[in-house]
């Protein structure tokens, strides 16, 4: 999303279901309005929550759930490079 040059219609697939819900159901509403808390606990991740809300200001984004390891396409793609990319860090001492 933050690729995009100008404002654009966007379908986000994803495979968490928290994610999919925090905007379909409108959760990240009060979250935001609460200060990036959830009840009265901190949000986990709040930076990165509020910088996906700015960016669905900004566009026109429809999220879709998709079940993990079912066979979706590109769900498995997108799988397999975020596990290479982690893979690659050397985590040795």
């Amino acid at each position: 999303l933050e690729a995009l040059k100008e404002p654009c219609k966007v379908t986000l697939y994803s495979d968490s279901k928290y994610l999919v819900d925090a905007f379909n159901e409108g959760w990240i509403y009060s979250w935001r309005d609460a200060g990036w808390k959830r009840g009265k606990d901190e949000l986990k991740n709040p930076d990165l929550w509020a910088r996906l809300y700015e960016l669905t200001e900004k566009n026109k984004v429809e999220f879709i759930w998709v079940k993990g390891h079912d066979g979706h396409e590109y769900n498995e793609r997108c799988d397999k490079l975020a596990t290479s990319f982690a893979d690659s860090f050397n985590t040795e001492i």
